[in-house]
């Protein structure tokens, strides 16, 4: 929750009790979708499920920890365009949501992604991705804040 309120790119949703073992993750960046047409478009609206099953400490299977839930016709080689199945690859048991969710924002916004056909999820996003290389990254805003630092100087030390 202290990434979520950091930044301005994600809004998370803790579903159930506190601290909760379900997440709905909203982020409001640039990646892509593939329209009905065919054509390759930005949206900036995407979103995952989370969810932590009772013996997550010791052992994960990261597709049934994480769902893709929004847009349906997202493009990216890891997310599947007929399940809602996402893949970040491998998830070590306990792995902290925070490095979740830099995970999932990574591959949205064409930071993180894998172009080997063999590996895919989407096929044709792999061979898109791969010919569209001088795209990426698709937004390159930080998901946290950046904090910023003033320095500053009174009369008496000389500033104006």
């Amino acid at each position: 929750m202290a990434l979520a309120a950091a930044s301005d790119l994600l809004v998370l949703e803790g579903l159930g009790d506190s601290p909760a073992a379900r997440y709905i993750a909203h982020f409001s960046c640039r990646g892509l979708v593939r329209s009905a047409s065919g054509a390759v478009e930005v949206a900036e609206s995407f979103a995952v499920g989370i969810d932590f099953p009772e013996d997550y400490l010791r052992r994960v299977e990261p597709m049934r920890v994480l769902t893709w839930l929004a847009p349906s016709n997202v493009l990216h080689p890891n997310i599947s365009p007929v399940a809602p199945v996402i893949c970040v690859g491998h998830l070590a048991p306990g792995t902290p949501l925070v490095d979740i969710l830099y995970q999932v924002f990574e591959m949205v916004t064409y930071r993180r992604l894998t172009m080997r056909e063999d590996d895919a999820l989407n096929r044709w996003a792999c061979v898109w991705a791969r010919r569209n290389q001088h795209r990426f990254p698709i937004d390159d805003r930080p998901l946290k804040r950046r904090a910023a630092r003033f320095r500053v100087r009174s009369c008496s030390e000389g500033g104006r």
